[in-house]
């Protein structure tokens, strides 16, 4: 008895930027597997689905649960929020299949990209990834802080637009502040500065601000931080939302 196992992601939340790659496996899946509230995103599509819904913090516990399901025959979809290789449960199930058992290996994977919500931010005022850019998690759960402050130093030195995924939780309201401080050793106050929450849903709500006024926004984990360059322009609009764009040409960066 073969199963199979998809990873799909649901997009930032709008029920018609979900890919029809996606709702079809959807529709095939006898399990569904994922954090509770993006399961809540999906909606029923046969009456004999299962649901497995966890905790925001048990990716590994998911995958290996996933994996065992599929391995018993069943025809398992992993739900992401955004793309499911960003930050997201991919990488959960491909480490899951390398240390698990010869089975796993033998299943049949796939995954169905989505749209991350840095895409969905930057298309909702204009493209401020318009030229290079890196995409950094601001949580240390699974990486020390240290690193993160190199990777902000790196990336902002380079003159990359940076995407901060993972701003702000309960146990961590500190790091959003210190990464702001950090990036302010290297571009100008006038840099600016997305905060895009929700984007999608009905309680979307987005600011855009200079460097110098980034930490008097709120942000949480609902919210993605975009932080632009020396470059990265503003296009006011009356009784519009600016635009906002990073010009395809870049000046030489100085050392």
């Amino acid at each position: 008895m073969s199963g199979s196992l998809v990873v799909v992601g649901t997009g930032p939340g709008k029920a018609e930027l979900m890919t029809p790659a996606t709702l079809a496996a959807l529709a095939k899946a006898t399990d569904l597997v994922g954090y509770g509230p993006y399961l809540d995103r999906i909606p029923m599509t046969r009456a004999d689905q299962r649901r497995h819904a966890s905790d925001n913090r048990v990716e590994l516990e998911r995958a290996r649960h996933a994996l065992s399901l599929a391995a018993a025959g069943r025809e398992v979809v992993v739900v992401s929020g955004g793309d499911p290789g960003v930050f997201a449960m991919a990488a959960a199930v491909c480490e899951e299949i390398e240390s698990g058992p010869e089975s796993w290996r033998a299943l049949d994977v796939a995954i169905i990209p989505g749209i991350s919500a840095m895409l969905a931010v930057a298309a909702r005022i204009g493209a401020p990834l318009g030229h290079d850019f890196c995409a950094l998690s601001l949580s240390d759960n699974l990486q020390p802080w240290e690193l993160i402050e190199r990777r902000l130093d790196a990336a902002a030195g380079a003159g990359l637009v940076i995407a901060l995924y993972n701003p702000v939780s309960r146990a961590r309201p500190w790091q959003l502040g210190a990464a702001i401080e950090r990036l302010r050793r290297h571009l100008p106050p006038s840099t600016p500065v997305i905060f895009g929450r929700a984007v999608t849903r009905p309680s979307e709500h987005i600011d855009i601000v200079t460097l110098d006024r980034a930490d008097t926004v709120q942000a949480d984990m609902a919210t993605l931080v975009i932080v632009g360059t020396r470059e990265t322009r503003v296009v006011a609009r009356p009784g519009k939302l600016p635009l906002v764009y990073t010009p395809r040409a870049a000046a030489e960066v100085s050392a």
